[in-house]
């Protein structure tokens, strides 16, 4: 059991660290300023897949479910996320995107109403000290409303991981049909939204063409699946702790593919940050509904129905 959870956990981490990737597929094979062109195109193309192969559309209560969950972890968070690579230095982002977990617990606690562990408090606050380190001196210049998206990301993807776990996944409906409703509806909501404000592209070149294939493919197509099942197995604050390591592998690419370098400092941040990621899987599951004691026969009272799950 426990290499299979180790194994199941190292599979989720897989997400995290391809979608360190996303920055650099932005500012080298992206055409400029079309952030929400971006989103749309790496969801609802996607979110069509992975539903034409044997794929069920969302039924009952899991019709604004699916939407809910689709504005939250693909529609909101896409949009924020490509917004704050466009307007900001991609550290600015990353510390921005380190509150995560932070925000994760103190969600946790209202939605599961578990108490705040000072080892998870303690992992977040390193966590986004470590990402501080790793980015110091990318912020040459703040824009406002690349700030707001960046945060606003981080509260979107907090808030979909927690819904998620409270949910969870209908019986019967697999990891890539639940992950292609969350896909459809985040694209439906992008595409009014993108046509009003940026227009679809009347051209684009074969570099374009590729890097919005990796996004939709790669980066969510088969991320996401894995992803998901993470937050099925482990708590969401251990889960959310994981995506640390998106910064991490964006600082790898940049010093293997655009020739940078690493000072000690961040070499120090990234060393950080990874202790807060092995700090953060040590979260307690959120508290579901106790079992009670049998009570004694002349005591018991008459027998009650029902769950908080």
């Amino acid at each position: 059991m426990g290499r299979r959870a180790s194994s199941l956990r190292y599979t989720a981490a897989i997400a995290p660290m391809i979608w360190g990737t996303t920055y650099i597929a932005t500012t080298e094979w992206l055409p400029p300023g079309r952030p929400l062109f971006a989103a749309l195109a790496r969801a609802l193309p996607t979110g069509i897949l992975l539903l034409l192969w044997r794929g069920t559309l969302p039924r009952g209560i899991w019709i604004w479910r699916a939407l809910a969950l689709g504005i939250l972890n693909i529609g909101a968070f896409f949009a924020f996320a490509f917004v704050g690579a466009y307007r900001l230095p991609g550290g600015v982002a990353a510390v921005a995107g380190s509150l995560q977990p932070i925000i994760v617990i103190l969600l946790v606690t209202m939605v599961f109403g578990s108490r705040i562990r000072a080892l998870q408090l303690g992992a977040a606050v390193l966590g986004t000290a470590g990402m501080v380190m790793l980015v110091a001196g990318a912020a040459t210049h703040l824009d406002a409303l690349g700030v707001a998206a960046a945060l606003g990301g981080a509260v979107s993807m907090a808030s979909g991981t927690v819904l998620t776990k409270k949910w969870g996944r209908p019986p019967g409906v697999s990891l890539r049909v639940f992950s292609g409703w969350q896909l459809l509806a985040g694209g439906l909501v992008l595409l009014p939204l993108t046509v009003l404000v940026e227009g679809l592209p009347t051209h684009l070149t074969p570099v374009n063409v590729f890097g919005y294939g990796y996004l939709a493919l790669i980066s969510s197509a088969f991320a996401y699946p894995l992803w998901f099942r993470g937050i099925e197995q482990f708590t969401p604050s251990a889960v959310t702790f994981l995506a640390l390591l998106s910064p991490v592998v964006a600082s790898l690419v940049g010093y293997l593919v655009l020739d940078q370098s690493f000072t000690v400092w961040q070499l120090t941040g990234i060393a950080m940050i990874l202790l807060a990621v092995v700090g953060g899987q040590r979260s307690p599951a959120p508290r579901s509904a106790a079992v009670p004691a049998p009570i004694p026969a002349p005591l018991a009272e008459p027998a009650r129905v029902g769950s908080d799950v």
